[in-house]
């Protein structure tokens, strides 16, 4: 099942593109949620809400809705990963608000910090099973059979990551479940993505996963509304190809 959304949610220069002019910002989740089925909150990296602020955005999305949260920088940039048993259990404790609607928990690394496979390791020992955690590093020494097989042994997802159409990282499956972040396209629009990039990874997704694999997805080209527009035409193509895709009848994505 693909879900199909962007990363965040609040950018002003929505306002008139995608939200209309009268809808509050205090209402922008509410109106977001009933066109997509899942978000990635990236607020959470740069300063960790109370855990009330999860329960807040918990009680306004939908019950099928899913938001997956970015872990606090403090532990990946900060801390670099040493000592990850604090800012873990944190970070757990006030994401928990979310309830069932909690999605993975995204951990991007520092562009500049190299493979360390047992730091990692030591890392992900910390969440529970029933949290899904996606790793994102950002230095070509993650690359190497030690690695996946933290991930693998885990069942943490490495984060495909693409920019200007260009893969940043491999394409291993390393969990049941993948995690697509789609940075920056190189469409006429800019930052945005165009029709043959988007078959092109939807085809990557359906020759690595099946259908009993949940598959997040997040346009992170926010500026201009790029990342509403090419969410919605992700679901489109993806329906049009026969791939399941999380929408909601009542709602269905404009």
């Amino acid at each position: 099942m693909l879900h199909i959304g962007t990363s965040g949610w609040q950018y002003k220069d929505w306002r008139g593109a995608f939200y209309p002019e009268k809808v509050p910002q205090r209402e922008w989740l509410d109106y977001y949620s009933k066109r997509f089925t899942t978000a990635e909150v990236n607020n959470t990296f740069y300063r960790l809400p109370e855990r009330t602020v999860f329960e807040n955005w918990a009680e306004t999305v939908p019950a099928h809705f899913r938001m997956a949260a970015k872990m606090s920088r403090y532990l990946t940039h900060v801390k670099r990963l040493k000592e990850p048993a604090e800012p873990v259990e944190r970070f757990l404790d006030r994401a928990a608000g979310l309830g069932t609607k909690l999605g993975p928990v995204l951990l991007q690394l520092p562009p500049n910090l190299q493979a360390q496979p047992d730091a990692l390791a030591a890392t992900l020992e910390l969440f529970p099973n029933t949290v899904q955690v996606v790793v994102e590093p950002r230095h070509e020494s993650w690359w190497t059979d030690e690695v996946r097989d933290v991930l693998e042994r885990h069942n943490a997802a490495l984060c495909w990551a693409d920019r200007k159409s260009r893969s940043l990282t491999p394409l291993w499956r390393t969990a049941d479940f993948g995690y697509l972040r789609l940075h920056d396209g190189t469409a006429k629009r800019p930052m945005s993505y165009g029709t043959r990039a988007i078959d092109s990874w939807l085809r990557r997704l359906w020759d690595m996963f099946d259908d009993r694999c949940d598959v997040y997805v997040y346009f992170n080209n926010d500026p201009g509304c790029a990342a509403i527009d090419n969410a919605r035409t992700m679901i489109r193509r993806a329906s049009a190809l026969g791939m399941p895709v999380a929408t909601y009848d009542e709602a269905p994505v404009e």
